[in-house]
């Protein structure tokens, strides 16, 4: 266990980062799956770019890779065409 107060307080920051990381990037997941099983374009052309928005938003935040996040919108986008 810590010793130091800065390094209590640091262990406290990181419990609460990583619960509001977690959060976010399973959000952004499961929009990424009703997405992913959309069967109507209409729908899933205007789901698309918020769900675009979710993902630039785990970069913004370190929780995912720019070059993960540019796979997956680039995968969406292909999927959304394909309808």
């Amino acid at each position: 266990m810590a010793n130091h107060k800065s390094a209590l307080k640091r262990i406290r920051q990181t419990v609460v980062r990583t619960e509001r990381n977690r959060f976010y990037h399973k959000s952004t997941r499961t929009a990424i799956k009703k997405l992913r099983n959309e069967t109507d374009k209409e729908q899933a052309a205007a789901a698309l770019p918020k769900v675009s928005s979710l993902i630039d938003k785990l970069v913004k935040r370190n929780i995912i890779h720019k070059n993960k996040a540019g796979n997956l919108k680039s995968k969406l986008a292909k999927h959304v065409a394909s309808l």
